[in-house]
């Protein structure tokens, strides 16, 4: 099979050399409705002859929004990439003033957006944006052009050789798509990645994917205008495996009922909130039941890859897996074997039970600038360390610098930043993209990441605390649902914390202690705050005297993406916070 060199390649060489069917599913009117990669190919061509008859020329900005993955965004992806248009997918949840920054700063010429919400955005910030000319809409949507009409038969006809000319003409280095960081502050910043950039991740990363050719089903969640799951899209047509876009947010555990798949990816939030509704539920069961319950739980806990827990073991967690952890992989298909993991820092207590119960979480690094896988964790041929993201892919080289910071070099680093050339200098030197990312490289060859480099910070005392490692520990806490650790320059870190609304609702319940209707009130509630406190205490033990929250402030909100408090990929924006929240961090550093 000849190797791809640029994204159309993907379905196009399988297309042509292992045609496969229902290559990509979504479900429509409660169907699940899939196309070949041949009719994916056509549809796509037929769509790249309407975009040239419209004046779409090489290196035109397309814009894609989409609340959901759905195949449509393949079609179009597939289409503007052979003809030389450049893909620019934005974040649904950003705000339109977002929309228009992005749209304004990258010239998008036309946009494709899903849904009717999507497109009220875009119609406020329309007459914002000049080089916008064309709207449509993958739903059918009264006043927007639908993405339907777009698949012209007879313009297909004249343009098949210019779509040929301008296939031949792209070279792997030119660039395929920018994608804007959606950042913890300031601007979102245009990274540009070339063809060749993703290609050489897809083909290293291949190595890592546990599947065989045409062999496994995938469900796809995770958003495409992030290139995590964007890239893993292309691998999953590389390597044949069947792609089933799930309907939302909310219907993963139907949709994984439905499909029965061998792989998914996933974000260590959404692992962390499975596995809390999981001990949540364990919760419930009494006498022999609880008991072996606790017993599997404690089991896969202290779960360690390739026998080194020893036989007596290994032996218990086989009878864990049938009595216990058969029901949970039943509750996600019964097929799942592998979860990919990114974005953020896993807590090692997830990899350990949920590997345990025969679900393999390998977690990777990676960022939208290094397209963007740079290490992952591997079952296979020892390659897999819990606490680790993995051994670097080939062709990747990482040097740790001397502050600590992971510096990457390889084929999967950006071209920079679209109309950024000071920024760009800021985070490429001499060849490495400066991460900004804290880490070290052991002995075996393992990838270990500390913290963010800017996250980190000083006490008043010259000590330095890492947040996110501190973070991550107290998520174990099924109170806590989400923390950020302040204390820059002060005498000793505290921490903001969003309580787990559900969690002490049954919490209450079970001391007969009496809540308010108004759940933004509980955050006054000393009984509360002593008990997430005696939660943060525990936890307090495995830091130093330094490292330990002295002090703990909840904050009435549940943090979310729309709101403001979470990028897209669910991590804190501290600034925001901070800003946001600047009374209670007041508060704790002057009673």
């Amino acid at each position: 099979m000849r190797t791809p060199k640029r994204l159309f390649d993907f379905i196009d060489i399988m297309a042509s050399e292992r045609p496969s069917e229902n290559a990509v599913n979504s479900k429509i009117n409660g169907k699940w409705v899939g196309l070949s990669t041949p009719e994916i190919c056509d549809l796509g061509n037929k769509l790249s002859a309407k975009l040239i008859k419209m004046g779409i020329s090489p290196g035109d900005k397309i814009a894609m929004i989409s609340s959901t993955n759905r195949t449509e965004w393949v079609i179009a992806d597939f289409a503007m990439s052979q003809i030389g248009g450049i893909n620019v997918p934005i974040y649904p949840t950003i705000s339109s003033e977002d929309y228009a920054y992005i749209m304004n700063h990258a010239e998008v010429k036309c946009c494709f957006v899903s849904d009717k919400e999507v497109l009220g955005k875009v119609r406020e910030i329309e007459s914002k944006c000049p080089s916008l000319e064309n709207i449509f809409s993958f739903d059918l949507i009264k006043g927007c052009n639908h993405f339907d009409t777009l698949i012209d038969e007879i313009a297909n006809k004249s343009a098949v050789n210019e779509i040929k000319k301008r296939k031949n003409a792209i070279d792997p280095m030119d660039l395929a798509t920018i994608i804007y960081t959606s950042g913890t502050t300031g601007k979102p910043k245009g990274v540009m990645l070339s063809h060749n950039n993703i290609v050489s991740n897809v083909i290293a990363s291949k190595k890592r994917l546990p599947l065989g050719y045409f062999k496994a089903k995938a469900l796809s969640f995770l958003p495409l205008c992030h290139i995590y799951e964007r890239m893993l899209l292309y691998l999953y047509f590389y390597s044949g495996t069947k792609i089933y876009f799930a309907e939302s947010l909310e219907t993963i555990s139907e949709n994984l009922n439905e499909i029965k798949p061998e792989f998914m990816t996933a974000v260590p939030r959404l692992l962390e909130k499975l596995f809390d509704k999981i001990i949540a539920k364990g919760e419930l069961l009494t006498g022999i039941k609880k008991k072996l319950f606790d017993w599997a739980v404690g089991l896969g806990l202290r779960y360690e890859p390739y026998g080194k827990n020893g036989w007596w073991y290994e032996f218990q967690l086989k009878i864990a897996r049938k009595l216990i952890f058969k029901k949970w992989q039943e509750a996600l298909g019964g097929n799942l074997t592998t979860i990919a993991s990114g974005s953020a820092a896993l807590q090692p207590r997830l990899a350990r039970v949920f590997t345990a119960a025969g679900m393999t979480v390998a977690e990777g690094y990676g960022l939208t600038e290094t397209s963007p896988v740079i290490s992952v964790n591997d079952m296979r041929n020892f390659q897999m360390k819990i606490g680790s993201v993995g051994p670097l892919l080939d062709d990747v080289e990482v040097k740790i610098a001397k502050d600590g910071e992971i510096l990457c070099k390889g084929p999967n680093i950006m071209i920079g930043y679209y109309k950024d050339e000071e920024k760009t200098n800021e985070v490429i030197k001499n060849g490495y993209f400066h991460t900004g990312d804290i880490g070290q490289i052991d002995a075996d060859g393992f990838l270990k990441i500390t913290d963010r480099k800017k996250a980190m910070f000083k006490t008043s005392g010259g000590k330095y605390i890492a947040p996110q490692v501190i973070e991550n520990a107290m998520k174990q806490s099924l109170l806590i649902e989400q923390i950020m650790v302040i204390g820059e320059n002060q005498k000793f870190p505290a921490a903001l914390i969003q309580i787990n609304f559900e969690a002490i609702k049954t919490w209450a319940k079970e001391k007969e202690i009496i809540l308010t209707a108004n759940q933004a009130e509980w955050c006054k509630n000393l009984e509360i705050r002593n008990k997430v406190m005696d939660e943060i205490n525990k936890i307090n033990e495995s830091f130093g005297q330094w490292e330990k929250l002295k002090e703990i402030r909840i904050t009435p909100d549940t943090w979310s993406v729309n709101d403001g408090h979470l990028t897209p990929t669910m991590k804190l924006k501290r600034k925001i916070l901070e800003e946001k929240y600047n009374s209670l961090i007041k508060n704790i550093y002057t009673d």
